[in-house]
């Protein structure tokens, strides 16, 4: 597809086919919300087979869902100990010499020797783009010493921090003195101040995306080859890993099409896990937990926050979409239909550390997280666009059936995201409610509850694996602080409704009723320094 193509249409635009498929997710979640009770009227041996039935399936999910995490954190266990630039010798070498390699590393060289694909890791460069809007210093000043911590060459790394000239440019200063202090340690060091763009939503896919061109430029004023420049993203509290950008070089470089992959590491929301409030502990180690499990599933892992590709790919697109508040997860389709479906998206399991929601006050927090969340849900309005440019749209280089599968698994994911906490928390009761002399009826709660209870088991998993990706407790919180890391885990019904569910509600009920979100609403960020003390980003 050309890239004027790919753009979403503004909101006077859309309209037809295209606002049947923004009303269709919301439309499908209201109706599963009231299937239950509809069902009962209908009859009560139907509703009760198909809630057993539901019930099932969910059990089933949570048991392969905990096997998969299990699976996910060893893969990043054993990722994070890996030489990874033994493993780069070995690329230009041709062959296998690091006796401690893993397996599919011999596997990896005798593919590319097979079929190169032109990458030296040699001539690698990365760059890194941070975006801010109004975080201090002491939120963007560990993110850049993450990066300079790499172990990589550091001048072979373009840092680039991108931050908002609108009101006010509040992170000027804050961005000005860090490029000065640490630019000296990079190849390139840059700043660049987004203007406030006509046809653009207030958001971070406008200031990477002008960030982008100015990059772009400096890569053609030094003569480097576009193709050899992997950009990654960072928002201003990611930390990566210290070996994140070695082993992003070993992976492109044995990757069968990079110019048609991108990369998503890990994102972990553990920075400041021991100083948020239990209800965000939560919910950041559930998030944690869901974007490793998605790394083990390719077929559905799609760009989260933090992700890499190559520059000239980006050049192609135009870098991120500027119609969006979701620009990570819209990218993904704005590749697969710029390259008219030959996108893919890689996982590398190592991690880029993350802050749990916390602002400055318990209230502004619950409300910063229920902001964070619905921001996330808002993903809800790709499904037109999915729908646009598979259906309506004529590519003959598109593999329509593909696109088919992947248009139904990102309906489905929107609406059991908005529906089934709800459904599994009342949905076996309506009929006992309705027709309490029925002994069907009056038996299905029960069957229900036996489900739900073996599958909540699951729970004492989850909370030992919340343990192993914890950081080190600050010194400042005594031991007591352990046991509410182990009691805050009966939360997690709560957090599933009043804010899964909820969040992703609200989202796709705008949605439906053209209300569109036009601005992105920055989760607001604090620190806590040794003392204890707050800083927070908001003036």
């Amino acid at each position: 597809m050309r890239v004027q193509d790919i753009e979403i249409p503004q909101p006077a635009d859309r309209h037809g086919w295209y606002r049947f498929y923004e009303i269709l997710p919301g439309a499908l979640s209201w109706t599963v919300i009231i299937l239950p009770f509809l069902l009962a009227f209908v009859s009560i041996t139907a509703s009760a087979a198909i809630m057993i039935a539901y019930l099932l399936m969910w059990f089933i999910r949570a048991i392969v869902l905990n096997v998969r995490v299990i699976q996910s954190y060893n893969l990043l266990v054993e990722h994070q100990k890996i030489n990874w630039q033994a493993l780069i010798d070995d690329v230009q070498k041709g062959e296998a010499t690091h006796p401690s390699a893993p397996k599919w590393h011999a596997a990896n060289l005798a593919r590319i020797a097979r079929t190169p694909n032109g990458i030296d890791p040699r001539e690698t460069v990365h760059a890194v783009v941070i975006a801010t809007y109004n975080e201090t210093r002491e939120i963007l000043e560990p993110t850049v010493k993450a990066v300079l911590d790499s172990d990589f060459d550091h001048k072979k790394i373009i840092l680039v921090i991108a931050y908002e000239g609108r009101n006010g440019a509040p992170a000027e200063k804050p961005v000005l003195d860090l490029i000065r202090e640490y630019g000296d340690k990079f190849a390139f060091a840059i700043a660049t101040k987004h203007p406030l763009t006509d046809g653009e939503v207030k958001g971070k896919g406008g200031n990477i995306t002008f960030a982008g061109y100015k990059l772009a430029e400096l890569v053609k004023q030094q003569g480097i080859d576009p193709s050899k420049v992997l950009v990654t993203t960072l928002d201003s509290d990611n930390r990566p890993h210290k070996k994140y950008l070695a082993g992003l070089t070993y992976v492109h470089s044995v990757c069968h099409d990079p110019k048609h992959l991108s990369f998503q590491p890990a994102p972990m929301f553990t920075n400041n896990i021991w100083d948020a409030p239990a209800l965000m502990r939560v919910i950041a180690t559930s998030n944690s937990f869901w974007m490793l499990v998605q790394g083990t599933r390719q077929h559905m892992l799609r760009n989260f926050s933090s992700h890499s590709q190559p520059l000239d790919a980006l050049i192609e697109m135009n870098f991120w979409s500027t119609r969006t508040i979701v620009e990570d997860g819209h990218h993904f389709w704005r590749s697969y239909f710029r390259f008219n479906g030959h996108h893919e998206v890689i996982p590398i399991f190592l991690p880029i550390y993350q802050d749990a929601v916390l602002a400055k006050g318990y209230r502004r927090t619950l409300k910063a997280q229920f902001i964070q969340i619905r921001r996330w849900a808002w993903g809800a309005s790709d499904v037109a666009y999915v729908a646009k440019n598979t259906y309506f749209y004529k590519n003959d280089k598109l593999n329509k059936t593909d696109a088919t599968f992947k248009f139904l698994r990102l309906l489905e994911g929107h609406v059991s995201w908005a529906t089934s906490p709800l459904i599994l928390l009342y949905g076996a009761f309506v009929p006992s409610l309705l027709y309490h002399k029925n002994l069907l009826a009056n038996q299905l709660p029960f069957i229900a509850s036996n489900i739900e209870r073996i599958a909540l088991a699951t729970i004492l998993l989850s909370l030992y694996m919340s343990f192993k990706i914890l950081p080190p407790k600050p010194a400042r919180y005594k031991h007591t602080r352990t046991f509410w890391m182990i009691v805050q885990w009966i939360l997690l019904p709560v957090t599933t409704l009043c804010y899964s569910a909820a969040a992703a509600i609200y989202s796709q009920t705008r949605l439906m009723f053209g209300h569109y979100i036009g601005s992105f609403d920055v989760t607001e960020k604090a620190v806590k320094t040794a003392d204890g003390d707050t800083i927070t980003s908001e003036k």
